[in-house]
């Protein structure tokens, strides 16, 4: 049963002017500890070294989804459509609030660190013995369950899932908008009122009317160009290369017996993959880089440079490759080592890569990664199969290789590197 709080809690939010919260579960959920932690943990991880202005947090973009979806929800009550199940309000609107629950510190560049997937962290938050799922239970014992179910797209109710997880849900708009505005950049800003007012519920998913498909495609366009002037960004990538070398640097020390000068808990478990909730929940970006400041001190040599690197913003360059050579490559490792270098810690080859929109193939019956149009005789289309401007970005994928390297570290053994690799790294 919903409970209205006796006065409407509102948030002043610099995305969608206000936040507004009318529900004690609601109320109650943003005020647990595990949800407040969020504060702590950087939307972006480490964008906030190459577009200073990206300080925002997982916080606040948690709460603009937890917008987004009541938005669409009243929106289908309002206009009475039958094909809204109402009962499932509250489920949509806390999925919405904690799908990012479990989130660590710098986000996904510690994922991939430690093999963790933040969405189970979400799972085990929302059902362990937190105040979160105590929170939940009171509207029934199996509630937490429910929410979880959302979160890891088993949900029976596929609408609601929608709402949250699908090509175009409330997540992917609100970062857009948010990350756009806070680098600066204009390519995340999207026509979402538009958006809001096109889509309806039909036969168990979230469509959008025909009429709205220029704002869809806008919205894709806008989703193309943030990958790539703002995630994908060389100087970010460099950022979370050191973050994900201390890491790795980290793990292999403490698997040796190293004795660190300086440890906290919870690292140990974090190394071992052995973490209760309760230790996940302590890590944020503070004390992070409280033990990033203090292992510039370390006694091993490779783990002093890589954190002195990180808090001074000393990253590595890169140059670009446009195809790969995997020859050229080893030649590179085995000159390295000739000269000192250590291809493992000195050497990074990224090649990002996104899928802009996915479009519909045949062994996905259910369309579950395609955004539909409803026509007028509430025919539904993919829009791809209408739109040539989605149909243009559909399946790109950029061929794109960067390899990083320390600058200085390289440039003072450059004269014993064979010329056309030193040649190389100069480009």
């Amino acid at each position: 049963m919903r409970q209205s709080l006796g006065e409407e809690k509102v948030f002043k939010d610099p995305v969608h002017n206000y936040i507004h919260v009318q529900d004690e579960l609601i109320w109650a959920l943003i005020n647990t500890p595990e949800f407040q932690r969020l504060r702590r943990i950087r939307q972006l991880g480490t964008t906030f070294l190459t577009f200073h202005g990206a300080e925002h947090s997982r916080f606040s973009h948690s709460l603009g989804v937890y917008e987004i979806t009541r938005r669409i929800i009243s929106q289908f009550e309002r206009n009475g459509y039958a094909d809204w199940p109402e009962d499932e309000r509250m489920v949509a609107l806390c999925a919405a609030l904690l799908h990012d629950l479990g989130h660590g510190p710098f986000s996904h560049s510690i994922e991939e660190a430690f093999h963790m997937d933040h969405e189970d962290w979400t799972c085990k938050i929302l059902l362990g013995d937190t105040e979160v799922n105590r929170i939940l239970k009171q509207i029934s014992g199996d509630f937490p369950e429910k929410v979880a179910g959302v979160i890891r797209k088993d949900y029976d109710k596929r609408i609601v899932v929608n709402l949250v997880s699908s090509p175009l849900d409330a997540d992917r708009m609100d970062y857009l908008l948010r990350d756009a505005y806070f680098t600066g950049v204009n390519y995340g800003t999207i026509d979402i009122d538009r958006i809001l007012r096109m889509l309806r519920p039909f036969h168990g998913r979230v469509v959008v009317k025909e009429s709205g498909m220029h704002a869809v495609e806008d919205y894709l366009m806008s989703r193309y160009q943030m990958y790539w002037q703002v995630y994908f960004h060389p100087v970010t990538r460099s950022s979370e290369i050191l973050l994900r070398q201390i890491f790795r640097r980290a793990k292999e020390l403490w698997a040796s017996g190293y004795s660190f000068q300086f440890m906290l808990d919870p690292l140990p478990g974090l190394f071992t993959r052995e973490l209760t909730v309760r230790e996940y929940l302590q890590l944020d970006e503070a004390l992070i880089q409280t033990v990033f400041m203090k292992w510039q001190s370390e006694q091993d040599p490779i783990l002093s440079d890589l954190c002195g690197r990180f808090m001074e913003r000393n990253l590595y360059k890169y140059v670009e490759m446009e195809t790969m050579d995997s020859e050229f490559i080893d030649e590179i490792k085995q000159s390295f080592e000739a000269v000192g270098l250590d291809p493992l810690y000195d050497l990074e080859i990224d090649s990002p890569a996104d899928l802009p929109y996915d479009v519909f193939r045949p062994e996905d019956e259910l369309r579950t990664h395609q955004i539909l149009l409803l026509d007028r005789q509430e025919r539904l289309k993919e829009i791809s199969e209408v739109s040539d401007i989605v149909r243009s970005i559909s399946g790109i994928h950029r061929g794109r290789y960067h390899l990083y390297f320390p600058k200085g570290k390289l440039e003072a053994v450059a004269d014993r590197l064979p010329e056309h690799i030193s040649t190389f790294f100069k480009a």
